[in-house]
């Protein structure tokens, strides 16, 4: 097999050295020989029990050696991975595997997980791997995996990516971040956020060692540091929500200790006041900024970020991947051009999605062929405007680009400005429902004492009257979903708020 795929990078990698090491977490490491044993065990028993190429498998395991060993796996026999989340609720769990209907469940423990809608078939990683039989040739099925976001009518839709695009895309990640053999990766993210898939495959198909601890273990800053410096972690990437959960911490100075030399941050709009707060603690150390909707693949652009990038304002997501292309669009469906002009982002290239699961009407309205002759295009709802330097600037959702009181305002904007005022350690914004008209919330978490009025009188020196929150909370923290991402909804059930009905929400959107 060659190393045009994922899996042909690895076995490149096993056959120049397969003592190096591959893959650790706390309990367990293996080589690079090692790894692709287990993986080949993997593929010998998913075709034992029939499972052929094209086939679907769902991997109900969580962070660990065993999910890469897992979805390495199922790339060696063809099959295309889905992976479930070991935190989700049961009738979420049964909706993904009502959809995808997978030929098999793989579980880390010995017992039938929950969740399984009946006649499901499933099996624990230790016993398929001790299934036996011959391991099939290693093949490279036509749709990788499969990862499941949130649907608009409230039911996950499946992402399809391409064994193309998965590649195409991992190989940039690890272009972007420079990633040699000398370096170490470490996994933040959870396994069934495809964030966490631009700190695991870069990596692998660049035979760089990798490190990837339970989540648990994570979600206490000190273990972070303490993991970084003790295995020698010189890169890794997470969402720049537990970013401001390490900062919050107050022990970035102990990244100066670390030999980490790169951070890339992805998922959701980054604060230059966190930013800054890590070149405060560590000078040295480069900072990138991702941009990627799970439709396009892990991630579809970088940007190194600079002191000096940081100072004209949001900060950019750079230009897009080698292959892949940035179209902006208006409401008419006309293309934008000029700096500082916003548009609605359109992609185009090899690392879109093959379409949604069972969805040939949603898929045909965010895949268009109208919109650029001779391309398909992925609609990504994004808005977007070209700087002076050409890097492409994110404004924020069109969802979240809203208008009140005759006022255009991005909540991208107002969280910004937020988090960098004095006194302020990080913020959160997002709407709610006011008396039938749209509010805006702001979650702050403070580093002084101060009230709601004192954080409101701060935020003015910054924001415009016309920008300000409605409301101020004072929180101890801000609470992050499974994915690492603010959990707005909490946010507002905890402030006895109730998001926008759905009329103030469409009359406030501002249209492109």
């Amino acid at each position: 097999m060659t190393n045009t795929c994922v899996l042909g990078a690895v076995l490149d990698y096993v056959n120049r050295d397969p003592n190096q090491p591959a893959v650790k977490d706390l309990n367990r490491a293996l080589t690079r020989g090692e790894l692709r044993a287990a993986a080949r065990r993997v593929a010998a028993g998913l075709h034992q029990k029939g499972v052929r190429p094209g086939d679907r498998v769902a991997l109900l395991i969580g962070n660990s050696v065993d999910f890469v060993v897992a979805a390495v796996g199922c790339l060696w026999a063809g099959a295309t991975f889905v992976p479930l989340a070991i935190t989700d609720p049961d009738v979420r769990r049964a909706q993904i595997v009502a959809d995808c209907r997978p030929a098999q469940v793989i579980t880390a423990g010995q017992t039938r997980p929950s969740g399984l809608p009946a006649g499901t078939v499933w099996t624990s990683l230790s016993a398929l791997s001790a299934a036996g039989g011959p391991p099939p040739l290693p093949v490279t099925g036509r749709i990788a995996y499969i990862i499941y976001t949130s649907g608009t009518t409230g039911v996950p839709k499946g992402v399809q990516i391409t064994s193309d695009a998965f590649f195409t895309a991992a190989e940039a990640c690890a272009d972007a971040v420079g990633l040699t053999p000398d370096d170490r990766a470490l996994c933040v993210s959870p396994v069934h956020f495809d964030g966490s898939f631009s700190a695991i495959f870069p990596p692998l198909v660049r035979g760089v060692p990798l490190v990837i601890p339970d989540r648990e273990a994570l979600l206490f800053p000190r273990r972070f540091f303490s993991i970084v410096a003790r295995e020698g972690i010189t890169a890794t990437s997470f969402s720049p929500s537990y970013l401001r959960l390490l900062r919050s911490s107050g022990r970035l100075d102990r990244l100066a200790d670390t030999p980490l030399r790169v951070m890339a941050l992805g998922g959701e709009a980054p604060s230059t006041a966190d930013i800054r707060a890590v070149w405060a603690a560590s000078p040295g150390l480069r900072v990138v900024n991702r941009y990627g909707p799970t439709e396009t693949t892990i991630a579809v652009a970088h940007l190194d970020l600079t002191p000096e990038l940081l100072d004209a304002g949001l900060v950019p997501i750079g230009q897009p991947h080698a292959g892949s292309s940035f179209h902006l669009v208006d409401e008419h469906g006309s293309p934008v051009d000029g700096p500082g002009v916003v548009g609605e982002l359109h992609i185009s290239g090899r690392q879109l999605m093959a379409g949604y699961l069972n969805d040939p009407g949603h898929s045909a309205a965010v895949l268009r062929t109208d919109v650029v002759e001779g391309a398909t295009v992925y609609r990504t709802g994004d808005l977007v405007y070209r700087d002076d330097r050409g890097n492409y600037v994110y404004v924020g959702r069109s969802d979240r680009v809203i208008k009140r009181h005759g006022v255009r305002l991005s909540l991208v904007e107002v969280t910004e400005a937020l988090g960098s005022t004095e006194g302020i350690a990080s913020a959160a914004c997002t709407t709610f429902d006011l008396e039938g008209d749209l509010g805006i919330a702001a979650f702050v978490v403070t580093d002084r004492e101060l009230t709601p009025v004192g954080v409101r009188q701060a935020a003015s020196q910054r924001l415009p009257e016309t920008m300000l929150p409605d409301q101020f909370f004072l929180v101890a923290s801000l609470p992050l979903t499974s994915s690492s991402k603010v959990d707005e909804k909490r946010l507002l059930k905890e402030a006895g708020l109730t998001p926008p009905n759905e009329g103030a929400r469409a009359a406030s959107v501002v249209a492109l």
